[in-house]
């Protein structure tokens, strides 16, 4: 099973949950927040190192003026 996500306007995206349904496909709606979550998600996995680092060094990096 695989997933698709688009985004347009109010009009669209009615035309594309009806069509989606007449398919047979399930429809989900989220909103702004919940759309950002998951491309910050997204991109997080891409860029995911493995690496780990102390507590000590980040919280050292955040106070760096």
């Amino acid at each position: 099973m695989s997933a698709i996500i688009i985004k347009a306007d109010s009009n669209s995206n009615k035309l594309i949950k009806d069509f989606a349904r007449k398919l047979g496909g399930r429809v989900l709606s989220i909103d702004d927040g919940q759309y950002e979550d998951i491309a910050l998600g997204s991109q997080m996995d891409k860029i995911k190192t493995g690496q780990t680092i102390s507590r000590e060094d980040i919280i050292k990096e955040l106070s760096v003026k």
